[in-house]
Formats: C-alpha cells, sequence, structure tokens
C-alpha cells in the first residue's frame, strides 16, 4: 500500500508555484542532506555549521530578507513551508536550530537594525557563516517577561550587562546574540531593551550546556552576563521599546512553531500508517482494525483542520492584517495537536514505537516541548480569551 502524504498545502489556494518549489527543494535537501547524519548530531548535541552553511548557500537562511543582504524577499507562507518541512524530517532538534536562527532571533535584526548594523550581521546571518541566537527566557521570566532581572546601564558611553538568561537554542554555538534586558527604573516592567552581543565579549559567557528531554541535536545553554560593557552602537531598536519588539516577533515565532509541528505531526501520522499497513496481528494488518483507522483518521483530520488555520492565517500576515488572536490560537491548537498525535502514532507502533532506533520514539519526545516554548498552551489560551469577550 503506498502511503499518501497527509500535507493539506497540496490542495491549497494559499500557495504558488514559487511556494511549491520552494518545499521540493527544502524536502530534497532534507532527505539527502539530513536524515542520513542527523542521528549523529543526536548524539553530539548539535547541528554541525557546515550544514548551516550549505543551507544558506541555498538560500533557505533569508527567505523574507532583502536581496541586497542574500535574501530571496519572500513572504509568510514560504517560511511556512520551510517550517513544515523540516518539522518533516523528524529531527526536531534540527528543524528548531534553524528555525530560531532564522525566525526567532534574526527577526530582531531585521525589523530594528541600523543601517550599519544590517550591513555588519545580516549577510553572514543569511549564508549562514554566523549563527544567531536571540536570549529572553530567565529561569524565573518565561511567558511573563517583564519579571525578567537581566538589566542593562548606560555607563562611559556604553553599556553594563549583568543578569542570566536560560534555555537559549544555539547558545553554545552561536556568534551573535540578541539579548533582552531591562532598562528602566524600578516598577517598570515593560521598560525592556535589545541589545547584540557577540561571542567572546569579555564578561560574557555560555554557563553550561543543558541536557534535554528532546530536541537532543539542538545546543541549548544557560548564559550569564556579568559586567559584560558593550558599546553604544550594541543597542538595537529603540531605548526601552524592546517588550513591544518580543511581543512583535512571537506572533512570526508562534507561526513558525505552529507549522514545523503540524510538519511533525503531518509526517507521524504517514509514519504510523506505513506501519499499520505492514504490521501483522491475528492474522491481518493492524490497518484493517477500525478502531486504529479510525483513530489515524481523525487525527489527520485534525491536522489538516490546524494546516488550513496557519496557511491562512500566513497569507493574511503577509498583507499586513491583524492577526494576534490567530496565532495565539495555532500555538495552543498545534502544541496540543502534535502531542497527542504522537502519543496514538507511538501507541500503534506497540514495542516498537518505545524503542530508540525507531523515528517516532524520538518524534514523540521531541514534540512534547510544543506545548510549553513560544508561549505555554495555557497562556495563550489567555491571549484569546482575551480577544473573545
Amino acid at each position: 500500500m503506498n502511503t499518501p502524504h497527509v500535507n493539506a498545502s497540496a490542495h491549497s489556494p494559499f500557495f504558488t508555484e514559487e511556494h511549491d518549489m520552494l518545499r521540493k527543494s527544502v524536502r530534497r535537501f532534507v532527505q539527502e542532506r539530513v536524515e542520513p547524519f542527523a542521528p549523529q548530531w543526536e548524539e553530539q548535541g548539535f547541528v554541525p555549521r557546515e550544514v548551516l552553511k550549505q543551507m544558506g548557500e541555498l538560500g533557505f537562511l533569508g527567505i523574507r530578507y532583502p536581496v541586497r543582504y542574500g535574501g530571496s524577499e519572500l513572504d509568510t507562507l514560504a517560511t511556512v513551508v520551510l517550517a513544515e518541512e523540516l518539522g518533516r524530517s523528524t529531527f526536531g532538534g534540527f528543524a528548531v536550530t534553524v528555525l530560531v536562527h532564522t525566525d526567532m532571533a534574526s527577526p530582531h535584526l531585521h525589523h530594528a537594525g541600523s543601517p550599519e548594523q544590517l550591513e555588519r550581521y545580516m549577510p553572514d546571518i543569511i549564508a549562514g557563516r554566523k549563527i544567531a541566537a536571540v536570549a529572553m527566557t530567565e529561569a524565573d521570566a518565561g511567558s511573563d517577561l517583564q519579571s525578567m532581572r537581566t538589566v542593562a546601564r548606560r555607563d562611559a558611553g556604553g553599556w553594563v550587562l549583568n543578569g542570566s538568561k536560560m534555555f537559549i537554542t544555539n547558545g553554545v554555538h552561536g556568534d551573535v546574540y540578541f539579548v533582552a534586558a531591562k532598562t528602566g527604573d524600578a516598577g517598570r516592567g515593560r521598560d525592556i531593551s535589545m541589545f547584540i552581543v557577540e561571542k567572546g565579549t569579555p564578561g560574557f559567557r555560555v554557563a553550561r550546556p543543558l541536557k534535554k528531554h528532546g530536541w537532543l541535536s539542538s545546543d541549548t545553554a544557560e548564559l550569564v552576563f556579568q559586567d559584560c560593557r558593550l558599546p553604544e552602537d550594541a543597542l538595537l531598536g529603540q531605548e526601552h521599546k524592546g517588550f513591544y519588539a518580543l511581543m512583535k516577533n512571537l506572533q512570526n515565532e508562534r507561526i513558525v512553531l505552529g507549522a514545523q509541528a503540524m510538519g511533525e505531526a503531518s509526517r507521524a501520522i504517514e509514519l504510523a500508517i506505513e506501519w499499520t499497513t505492514q504490521r501483522q496481528a491475528f492474522g491481518a494488518p493492524l490497518w484493517d482494525k477500525q478502531a486504529i483507522r479510525h483513530r489515524l483518521a481523525w487525527r489527520a483530520s485534525q491536522v489538516e483542520a490546524v494546516q488550513n488555520l496557519i496557511y491562512a492565517t500566513a497569507w493574511r500576515d503577509a498583507r499586513g492584517q491583524q492577526v494576534t488572536k490567530e496565532v495565539s490560537m495555532i500555538k495552543a491548537l498545534a502544541g496540543t495537536l502534535v502531542n497527542q498525535v504522537m502519543y496514538d502514532c507511538l501507541q500503534f507502533h506497540g514495542g516498537m514505537g518505545f524503542i530508540r532506533e525507531t523515528a517516532i520514539e524520538r518524534m514523540a519526545r521531541d514534540a512534547r516541548v510544543q506545548s510549553i516554548g513560544g508561549g505555554a498552551t495555557e497562556v495563550m489560551l489567555d491571549e484569546v480569551a482575551k480577544r473573545l469577550a
């Protein structure tokens, strides 16, 4: 039995021929340059730099950035294509390594960078010569950004940065960090500013790499800033306006994470269909059990529904429309659904689903963080509720 692709975009009116070409190109790269080697990346705990450079050479790291810096100037839907296909790789750590670089860290530079900052950093980021990370989360300040304790104070024509950041993707192997810090008076929780900090800056160090439940091929770290001196031009954007920059970029981040999750979910369903149509039990394929095929049909229906919400929202976002409610819905729905899909697909693999050598076991571990990172489900539902009353 040939397993069809569980992919709503094949029939979507939102995608153009250009999007389809990008999808084919990314999928081919994943099949040839990622899937055969990624098990080793899981063991070593990071994606090799040369892989990101290869992606830069193919134009995957600058999809929405200006041509003058090496980008392609495509739209939000192109980003969705990239995220879905990286999710389909079955290696969530690889996917998030790339997506943090392209859609969670570097957009801060793109949106707020001065001409000098853009010229200095953007070409290398798009080419994969410099790896980007964004440092906003702290041990006691995740979804509640106003609770962050990292501070930056003006001093001798520059800034002094003190504090720490936790759970930072690309934290160990990054080159350019976009760091959020309090710059206002006590009690002014939203007085946050963004700073560009380069690897090797005195007073900045990687405290430790973090061992995780999943996403093993993405390096994740705790960062420490101790009297870290920065020049005046390290300020990214307007002073005290970093909170709004973070909120703005979280819109894009949540679309991207939703697309990644649905790429993972659609691939998991395909793998489960392949397994259940081949695996014999009680004299017949597992697929012949109505409970199993109905459950997979139900999950495929849910995935396609959420995918279409993502596509419609990305289409609206590309046209400058307000989509705050919708991206919060996407993050809540996708983060929950991908975990439900993985639970069922692992269950239907039986004992093999519990063995490390199977893709579905890895995917189930990787999916768990999807309902936490980028905005916990409960926080997202509050964001939706605020816009319903």
